[in-house]
């Protein structure tokens, strides 16, 4: 049986991640930001030596996008720097012969592709973001060309912690119509479909590298708030498309994101399946979790 070790277990990922393994029966230790910080050597050794996972999944990152161009420095500290404490760790002698698998992003491309981004094109980050993610997987690969993973996914929703699909459930209660970006194209992933891969990456005993965990097919965010809408029985007509440039940011959103699934292949995995028939499984989940959270809270 695998022994696992998930960091940064209290974000959307991380949760649903410890559920899946905790529901197939497997040791698992999730550690939140409070419970284990991972730029700190000391700490991460002593977590790795307790547990002694085979395999650790780095959910911990800084993700507020936008607040890291004016904070790179601690965006990198723990988005690269925690993430090349975690292979030292995993790497050295507390962790010998420990998996470590990164989760990455979309931002480490530019975003201007004309097709899907294979798992082997060359990086281009535009935002600080990117970078210190690009810094993490390097950190990783380079440290564990052996044991070391990079999964990147993009455009996350799931049951826990904020994401567009709530937002979207709430603005449809709260407004008479919502402007959504419809010059951003992106493939929407339920966390608990990357969860679920990460583990059958592990499980197939996969070579190390780079791999995507995007769901198949792809829209815009115009397009998956009018999905939303739809399956709240509401108008989707309520949803009005606006270039990106209504919504100023401090830092460039890609108008690219679609990953390519290529890699999959080599461990004989499916890809994720459609981003539309995902959206459909979670919903309830997402709803239900709603409002669990109105009623306590």
């Amino acid at each position: 049986m695998t022994r696992w070790l998930v960091t940064g277990a209290g974000g959307m990922l991380g949760r649903d991640l410890v559920a899946a393994l905790a529901d197939r029966g497997e040791p698992v230790s999730g550690m939140d930001r409070a419970s284990l910080d991972v730029t700190d050597d000391a700490a991460v050794a002593d977590a790795i030596a307790s547990a002694r996972p085979d395999v650790v999944v780095n959910c911990a990152a800084w993700t507020a996008v936008d607040d890291a161009e004016a904070c790179e420095e601690q965006a990198l500290a723990v988005n690269a720097g925690g993430a090349a404490v975690l292979a030292a760790a995993c790497a050295g002698s507390g962790g010998s012969g420990t998996r470590l698998v990164q989760v990455s992003t979309d931002y480490v491309f530019a975003g201007d592709a004309g097709r899907p981004y294979a798992e082997d094109d060359v990086p281009a980050p535009r935002t600080a973001y990117g970078r210190t993610k690009l810094a993490g997987e390097r950190a990783v690969l380079s440290r564990l060309p052996g044991s070391g993973y990079v999964v990147r996914t993009a455009w996350l929703y799931g049951a826990h912690g904020p994401n567009f699909v709530k937002t979207m459930i709430r603005l449809s209660g709260q407004r008479p119509t919502v402007d959504v970006v419809d010059d951003q194209r992106g493939q929407p992933t339920w966390t608990a479909d990357v969860a679920r891969h990460i583990i059958a990456l592990i499980d197939s005993a996969a070579r190390p590298g780079i791999y995507h965990a995007t769901s198949a097919g792809q829209t815009t965010w115009y397009g998956l708030a009018r999905e939303i809408f739809d399956l709240l029985g509401a108008d989707p007509s309520r949803v009005r498309p606006v270039p990106s440039s209504a919504f100023p940011r401090p830092a460039q959103r890609p108008a690219y994101s679609v990953l390519g699934h290529g890699a999959w292949s080599g461990p004989g995995i499916d890809p994720i399946g459609d981003w539309r028939a995902a959206l459909h499984s979670a919903f309830p989940g997402i709803l239900a979790a709603r409002q669990a959270a109105a009623a306590t809270g």
